[in-house]
């Protein structure tokens, strides 16, 4: 039996084509605020950003079945000598729709990925007290869950089909509120100039907190990392991404671009693509197969 993937091209401010309770995770990145390699001058105000999260927030809350689980990988961010706690007001925005406040994982870059940079290097030019902002490698992955999680739902056949593999847990270190995982090296050729997660992040995420044949939401799909694990651990998977452009990206990342070499060659998945015409809803039903 294959799985279903569908892309919405429009905002997750509002997922109107997804019915309530439809979605048994969601994992996303939302755009950093105006990070200034990524996003600068992306959103008018601080305010405004905050704004886009409470909306997204709200409509992932309706979306996702009782019980289930939130993983934001998100962080604070220096904008001209100015830090925002991002960390803590997005806390504060998925309980107030209406989640409870789960865990805290911390992810760790590699030590080699930042060397000394504008930031922390003021201090070499200046040795004076007051100078310094540290260099981060250190990014938060939040997680929240809606209500109570119903452990007998899971037929016994679905639960052994899901298993963890323990020895993966332990060697890897699942277990520990610090996870260590390399990023997005630049220059990747189905991430340049996104500003994409690692494989690592969903894919743990998926294994640990859905079943097989369940189905995955990503609100800020990027480049289709999420979706892509969704389909690789038979999970069901949908994203939302304004940026058209992504669209031939996300379909090779996800092997729905055709040519040789498909790892899903067996199964029959499917994709559809959804564009969003103001108030409608033009349905591009490309049901692909791999």
């Amino acid at each position: 039996m294959g799985t279903n993937h569908k892309l919405i091209l429009g905002s997750c401010t509002s997922m109107a084509e997804l019915s309530s309770g439809s979605v048994h995770l969601m994992v996303t990145s939302p755009p950093y605020f105006n990070a200034p390699f990524d996003y600068k001058g992306l959103f008018k105000s601080y305010e405004q950003y905050l704004n886009i999260l409470r909306h997204f927030a709200q409509e992932t809350h309706r979306v996702l079945q009782s019980g289930r689980i939130v993983v934001l990988n998100i962080d604070d961010m220096l904008i001209d000598g100015e830090k925002f706690p991002i960390v803590a007001d997005a806390t504060k925005i998925f309980q107030e729709a209406g989640f409870r406040y789960r865990d805290r994982i911390i992810w760790k870059k590699p030590d080699g990925y930042l060397r000394i940079s504008r930031r922390s290097g003021v201090v070499l030019q200046n040795p004076y007290p007051m100078y310094f902002y540290p260099d981060n490698l250190l990014e938060s992955i939040i997680i929240f869950q809606k209500g109570k999680f119903n452990y007998r739902s899971i037929p016994q056949s679905v639960r052994e089909a899901s298993k963890v593999d323990t020895k993966e847990f332990q060697e890897k270190k699942w277990y520990m509120t610090l996870w260590e995982m390399n990023n997005v090296m630049p220059g990747s050729p189905l991430e340049k100039d996104i500003a994409a997660f690692p494989e690592e992040l969903p894919y743990r995420a998926i294994k640990l907190f859905s079943y097989k044949g369940e189905t995955v939401l990503d609100p800020f799909a990027g480049s289709g990392t999420t979706m892509k694990k969704a389909r690789e651990l038979e999970r069901n998977s949908v994203g939302f991404e304004i940026k058209k452009s992504l669209l031939p990206i996300i379909k090779e990342k996800l092997g729905f671009h055709g040519g040789q070499g498909n790892l899903f060659s067996n199964r029959n998945d499917q994709f559809e693509i959804i564009t969003r015409q103001t108030d409608n809803y033009e349905y591009l039903r490309a049901n692909q197969r791999a």
